[in-house]
């Protein structure tokens, strides 16, 4: 059984930068297709980001593109989404998910492919 647990998550003044992790257990992570969505307050879960199944391809949603690095260690079967230059609208729950399906890059975005989730990291952007 695959489990995924998220951390690094807190409060961050608009323009900083926050790393989250994702730590991935029962399951080598390299031989996973993990991903980053999050939701904020009142909206629907949305894409991140994403990394292919013993790849380094990666996928990012458009607008975050150039703040967001998506990245893995498989040393340490470990998720990383560095958030830089981070804005109000920022603020929400990030969920770490995964899959051991091979996704095609069309399917990356869709939070139905993907079988675990953690449970969630609070980031807050604010002064």
């Amino acid at each position: 059984q695959v489990q995924v647990l998220e951390s690094g998550g807190g409060v961050v003044q608009p323009g900083g930068s926050l790393r989250l992790s994702c730590t991935a257990s029962g399951r080598a992570s390299g031989d996973l297709t993990m991903a980053w969505f999050r939701q904020a307050p009142g909206g629907d879960r949305e894409f991140v980001a994403a990394i292919k199944r013993n790849s380094h391809m990666t996928s990012y949603k458009n607008s975050l593109k150039g703040r967001f690095t998506i990245s893995r260690d498989n040393a340490k079967n470990t998720l990383y989404l560095q958030m830089n230059s981070l804005k109000f609208d920022d603020t929400a729950v990030y969920y770490c998910a995964a899959t051991t399906l091979g996704l095609i890059t069309s399917s990356l975005a869709g939070d139905q492919h993907y079988d675990y989730w953690g449970q969630g990291t609070q980031v807050t952007v604010s002064y």
